[in-house]
């Protein structure tokens, strides 16, 4: 019989949440049928988590390539951290230790010695502190695959969708939304469709500003930059429509009008999101070599530590890098 495909999780901050619904996921029944598991992090956060779980770990130690992992769940101890940090704070050494374990992971996906990674949630200032120049994970992971064309879509409550910027100022973001920008969101998301199991997907554009626009009323974004995309798109055969006034394009696509949805900025796209479907949305890196997801939320500083945090969404994580890796031919 066949193995269950292989897939990383990194421990992302030790001080939030990630190790706590890493162990609730893994342990999961309905998960663990799924797939096999290297974990990446400093074992003594994950024993201590354990121990506050009521879990007993019975996992391979490993610290070399190659690896062999069967019926057990393996794990790759980065050494970094030499005490448990407090929970719910700000600490440099747990963002050097994020990104070790990053580093790693993105280092066996290209070497194909897994399927896929999944992140758990870092907090964007200890990646600071740890003297990176990245806002998240999504920049990190394109620096190490050397990709130069990638996006950040997401997956929740019966959504699909593509950000044409991210992280940015909203006083930034009319003049980051090019026809070039749009465009390489409108074929990333005709590549995140197919990947996620839809040969060709129906892609809707939001517009900008209110009402698209308005033929110019409201703005001109959509008349110099969008619609020129959608054109460019179309000759590529991708089925793009649009601009469409945002108030109305998630109702549409909830009733099936569209499968994916290319949105201009972050909380246009993450509010009905996350609205819809608070702890199962998950974030996927689109364009890059290798399978990446994760849970999308933070790392909860407030809950970190107290048993109190939900896994749906990395459990969810887990399951769309499953189906990703399979679509990809990667298990």
């Amino acid at each position: 019989m066949a193995l269950k495909p292989l897939l990383a999780i990194t421990m992302g901050d030790a001080a939030g949440i990630g190790p706590e619904i890493i162990l609730k996921s893994i342990y999961h029944p309905p998960i663990a049928r799924q797939c096999r598991f290297i974990i990446i992090g400093d074992y003594l956060i994950f024993k201590e988590m354990a121990q506050k779980l009521g879990l007993s770990l019975d996992w391979i130690l490993i610290d070399k390539s190659p690896f062999s992992i069967k019926n057990k769940i393996g794990f790759w101890d980065i050494h970094n951290l030499k005490k448990i940090p407090a929970y719910g704070r700000v600490h440099k050494a747990c963002g050097i230790s994020a990104i070790t374990s990053i580093k790693k992971a993105v280092e066996l996906a290209l070497n194909n010695e897994v399927a896929g990674i999944v992140t758990a949630p870092l907090n964007k200032e200890i990646l600071k502190k740890a003297g990176s120049p990245h806002h998240g994970h999504t920049e990190l992971l394109a620096e190490l695959t050397h990709s130069r064309q990638f996006g950040m879509a997401f997956t929740g409550g019966g959504l699909k969708l593509i950000l044409a910027t991210i992280h940015e100022p909203l006083a930034k973001v009319p003049r980051l939304i090019t026809r070039e920008r749009v465009l390489e969101s409108i074929l990333l998301a005709h590549r995140a469709g197919q990947e996620l199991g839809i040969p060709n997907p129906k892609i809707g554009v939001a517009g900008l500003n209110p009402h698209a626009g308005e033929n110019g009323m409201f703005g001109d974004e959509e008349i110099l930059s969008i619609i020129p995309a959608i054109q460019a798109a179309k000759k590529r055969k991708v089925m793009a429509l649009g601009p469409i006034p945002p108030d109305t394009l998630f109702h549409r696509t909830l009733q099936g009008e569209f499968d994916f949805v290319v949105a201009m900025y972050h909380d246009q796209a993450l509010i009905p999101l996350k609205t819809l479907d608070f702890y199962g949305g998950v974030n996927i890196t689109i364009g890059l070599p290798i399978v990446r997801t994760s849970p999308d939320h933070g790392t909860a500083y407030n809950i970190a530590g107290q048993n109190k945090a939900n896994p749906a969404s990395m459990a969810e994580a887990i399951l769309t890098a499953v189906k990703l890796a399979r679509n990809r031919g990667l298990a």
